[in-house]
């Protein structure tokens, strides 16, 4: 099979195996956390609401699809496409940020805003979906300190140094290997500031996305635990958005913890070579649809350009359920149990995730795999948001000490 997933694999543990009273008891005693979903696109550019009960919704996460998964906290990823936001990086920054604080506005008995591992527990207390915020790609505080700490006002607790682009102060796995890009060498002088600033305010640094130069800088200069938003192992999938063994044990050595990615192209190494494959073609493509909206006068269409690549996606058949809990199991392994948790990139992977992982519904299915490998009450509640609450908390204990003693970078 393309994939990878033989058919004795698929038996062993498939994906639409019934979710156990003893499972469905470990869920109901944990709070479940995800570090990362795209959804704000959404809300912004196709006007969608969270509250949606539309059966014909291909979105991940609505708060329908959350109640039925047990999701309790949800980190919505702020988003900023460089490319097509030239020139306004903090306006569209700023855009995503309300959009997320309306979708709370208009359903007060089902969401609230949280900006703290008190809130997500609160919120708990309170059945209602925690809703945080998490910038993603460090071009969105424009080279200005200030808008750093004006994101962090707003409620941001977590900021992705890069995205796939390297900016003026950190260098990104994206586009690491591109001559025609300036590189830095890891983290300027620069960027190590905003490292110190983001520890200070108590905001979360993020080292999904950045380059293996800029993870070491980054670990080097961290004053409190870090996190990879939404990363899995590379020892399983040879890409550059994983980690490596050596990073996954210096993160454990941090304190901090990697949040496994559900994009199957990083969770299946036969569905990344099959993307591999097809990438050009599939660039072209879409590359073609926005030279003839320019030449129209027209922006890029995010909604269109997100169909189109899950048209290309669908050609390649998905991994099964196995593959996302081998890299929970290998993470969990090399850097410890307390090390790891979820970081799904709902609805910013095309479709793309594993059989059986169609929306935040279908999370439950990840405790009962991880019960049949054995793993124990307690740390099944680790994975699912256990750990991901205690970095929060010595993040905010890190800034404190910090906010006692040093001024503002």
């Amino acid at each position: 099979m393309l994939a990878g997933a033989s058919s004795a694999a698929q038996l062993s543990n498939p994906s639409d195996k019934p979710i156990s009273a003893e499972a469905r008891a470990i869920d109901d005693s944990a709070i479940v956390v995800d570090t990362h979903a795209d959804t704000p696109q959404r809300f912004l550019d196709e006007g969608f609401d969270i509250g949606s009960t539309d059966p014909h919704d291909i979105g991940h996460v609505s708060l329908e699809k959350a109640r039925r998964g047990n999701l309790g906290a949800e980190f919505f990823s702020i988003w900023v496409d460089p490319e097509t936001n030239q020139g306004h990086f903090a306006r569209h920054t700023f855009d995503l940020i309300d959009s997320v604080y309306e979708q709370a506005a208009r359903h007060p008995d089902k969401i609230t805003m949280a900006f703290s591992a008190a809130d997500i527990q609160r919120a708990h207390r309170e059945h209602k979906l925690a809703a945080l915020m998490g910038i993603e790609g460090g071009h969105s505080i424009e080279n200005d300190m200030h808008l750093l700490r004006d994101y962090y006002r707003l409620g941001v607790r977590y900021m992705t140094l890069s995205w796939s682009n390297t900016n003026e102060w950190v260098d990104s796995s994206g586009d690491i290997n591109d001559s025609k890009i300036q590189h830095h060498n890891g983290l300027t002088d620069f960027g190590k500031l905003v490292v110190l600033e983001m520890n200070r305010l108590g905001m979360i640094v993020d080292i999904s996305h950045v380059s293996d130069k800029t993870f070491w800088d980054t670990i080097a200069i961290t004053k409190a635990p870090i996190i990879a938003s939404h990363s899995s192992a590379r020892a399983l999938v040879n890409h550059p958005r994983d980690m490596t063994d050596d990073m996954l044990r210096a993160v454990a050595k941090n304190g901090g913890t990697v949040q496994v990615n559900f994009f199957s192209g990083f969770v299946d190494e036969d569905y990344r070579k099959a993307m591999e494959a097809q990438s050009k073609d599939q660039a072209a493509a879409i590359q073609k649809y926005i030279d003839s909206l320019k030449a129209q006068g027209k922006p890029a269409n995010y909604i269109e350009i997100d169909r189109m690549e899950r048209e290309w996606m669908a050609k390649i058949p998905r991994p099964p359920l196995k593959s996302l809990i081998d890299h929970i199991d290998h993470i969990a392994k090399v850097a410890g149990v307390d090390h790891v948790g979820l970081g799904s990139d709902f609805d910013g992977v095309s479709g793309a995730t594993p059989q059986g992982i169609d929306s935040a519904a279908d999370l439950p299915k990840i405790t009962q795999a991880l019960l049949d490998r054995g793993y124990s009450a307690d740390d099944i509640r680790k994975i699912l948001g256990g750990n991901l609450l205690r970095v929060f908390s010595q993040v905010e204990t890190a800034s404190r000490q910090m906010q006692a003693s040093e001024p503002p970078h």
